[in-house]
């Protein structure tokens, strides 16, 4: 029986924790080879959508500010 594909994630934050988590696990060697390939492929789908999302908000960013991307000054 085929298994389904992951879901997509529903936030950033949900997509970093779950690539944490899978990172983790793949560090650990708690995969069997099998999983680990799809482990990997699972992280390449998270990291591409975490990776769109911080483009997204980039390009906001840069429409408030007038085109223009300055550095972060904290202050």
């Amino acid at each position: 029986m085929p298994t389904l594909p992951p879901a997509a994630p529903e936030s950033f934050e949900q997509a970093l924790a779950e690539l944490d988590a899978l990172v983790e696990r793949m560090e650990g060697g708690q995969l069997p080879l099998d999983q680990l390939l799809d482990g990997y492929r699972r992280g390449a789908e998270l990291l591409a959508y975490c990776r769109s999302r911080l483009e997204a908000v980039e390009e906001q960013v840069k429409v408030l500010d007038n085109g223009r991307l300055e550095a972060w000054t904290a202050g």
